[in-house]
This record gives structure tokens, C-alpha cells and sequence, in this order.
């Protein structure tokens, strides 16, 4: 526990070899729902997963915060890798993680992988996600998660039953900050990559390439085979791209 933007957060630190990353997650995710990617990054690096101020975890749960703003999300970030990490770091960010990643100005940020990238362009709500938030959020129980979470992942994909329990209890006793809008990415130039899963049903290739290459001038890269929660279903592949990013 520490003090980051002025408010109570938490991280979890794992791994002691090699560079560090810094893991933000996305939205209703923290390091508890993130222990997949967590253990497959700190097999190699020196890995920091931190709860988002606002989101449901161990850091402040104050929805007001930042009202909204991702410049204010951005600001905490940097007090984050300050408090964490003593050289340069990696920052690898998911969806809402990855709009925070974006926001930070910290000139110890040595590159950015961003996944499923909010904060670019508005995300696609198709009738299928509707329907099965409604139910989440309105009926609570293991079915209901579990059915959300098929919608995140590609064709065929299984939600552990460890994730089941847990945006079930968040559908039961939080409620999360509302999507901030349209990052303002900082000028000062950062290497990145940036994918997106084949089958993301918020953030779509089709829809994200182009904001992709105007804002941040990269080509999106595309994981076959996968949808939103990328970081749930190749959390190996993801923690290659660090290691391809680094080399």
C-alpha cells in the first residue's frame, strides 16, 4: 500500500529478474482477477499490478476521483512507477488500463504495450453485450457472469470458474467508474505496441486500426483466435510481446 495521485493504492510485485513492468488493468479487473498474465510476466521481469483507483480492489474505492478524467488517471500513474520502480519501466495496459497508460506523461516510461485499447474511439456495444450486462448486473449470480464473460472472450472460449466468482461478486457489491472518454496522449514520443484480440467485441480490428495509426502512429497488431480478454486467454503470448518489445 502506498500513496499515488494523493490517494491509497495497492499494488501486488512478483518476479525479481529483468526489467519491470507495470500492469494496469482494465475495468472491473485488479491484480487478484489478473493472476494469469501476473504469473506469466514474472516468470521474466520484475512485475507491479496495480489496483485502479475507482475500479473494485484494494486501492481507494472513491468513484469520484477523477471525474471521469484521464489526465488525472495519467498524473496517478506516474506517481506509481515513481513509488514502484527505480529505473525505467514497460507499462503494459488492457483496455481501460491501456487509455490510463496513454494519459501518463512519466519520463520513466521506456515503452508501452497496449491491449485492446480503450481511450482511442468509442467501443462498439453490440446487442449481445447489452444483454448480458442487464442480466449481470441486475440478476448477480454465477450464470449471469459467466455468460458476460463468454461475450469478452473468442469463439468458444471458457471463463475460469475463479473469474466467474469474482465478477460476481463485483456485479453484487461494486460499482465501478464510468469510462473516462478519449485520452490525451503526452508528446513525448514512446515506443509502443499495441494488438487487439481477432474477435475483441468491444474494440474490433476493423474499428481500432485506423485510431490506431492516426493517433498514435503504429500498425495494430492482431491475436488470432482471441477477443477482449486477451490477457485471460494467451497471457503467455502477451507476455512475449514484452520480450520482443524489449529485444
Amino acid at each position: 500500500m502506498f500513496q499515488a495521485g494523493g490517494t491509497e493504492t495497492h499494488a501486488v510485485v512478483a518476479g525479481s529478474s529483468g526489467p519491470t513492468v507495470v500492469v494496469v488493468p482494465g475495468t472491473n479487473f485488479n491484480a487478484a482477477a489478473c493472476l494469469p498474465l501476473a504469473t506469466a510476466l514474472a516468470t521474466r521481469y520484475r512485475t507491479v499490478v496495480v489496483d485502479v483507483p475507482g475500479q473494485p480492489g484494494l486501492s481507494s474505492g472513491e468513484r469520484g476521483l477523477a471525474e471521469g478524467r484521464l489526465d488525472w488517471y495519467g498524473a496517478w500513474l506516474s506517481d506509481v512507477i515513481t513509488a514502484c520502480a527505480s529505473g525505467p519501466v514497460i507499462v503494459l495496459g488492457h483496455s481501460f488500463g491501456a487509455a490510463i497508460a496513454l494519459s501518463s506523461a512519466s519520463p520513466r516510461i521506456d515503452g508501452q504495450i497496449l491491449v485492446s485499447p480503450g481511450g482511442l474511439t468509442g467501443l462498439r456495444l453490440t446487442p449481445g453485450v447489452l444483454c448480458a450486462s442487464a442480466a449481470w448486473l441486475a440478476v448477480p449470480g454465477p450464470r449471469q457472469s459467466a455468460w458476460l464473460l463468454r461475450t469478452m472472450y473468442g469463439a468458444g472460449g471458457t471463463p475460469r470458474p475463479a473469474l466467474v466468482d469474482w465478477m460476481t461478486l463485483v456485479a453484487r457489491h461494486a460499482r465501478s467508474s464510468g469510462a473516462p472518454g478519449l485520452a490525451h496522449v503526452p508528446s513525448r514520443s514512446v515506443p509502443r505496441r499495441v494488438v487487439t484480440g481477432e474477435h475483441d467485441v468491444f474494440l474490433p480490428p476493423q474499428r481500432l486500426r485506423a485510431a490506431v495509426r492516426r493517433t498514435l502512429g503504429v500498425e495494430l497488431g492482431v491475436v488470432e483466435g482471441a477477443g477482449h480478454l486477451v490477457i485471460e486467454e494467451q497471457p503467455d503470448r502477451i507476455a512475449d510481446l514484452v520480450g520482443h518489445f524489449l529485444g
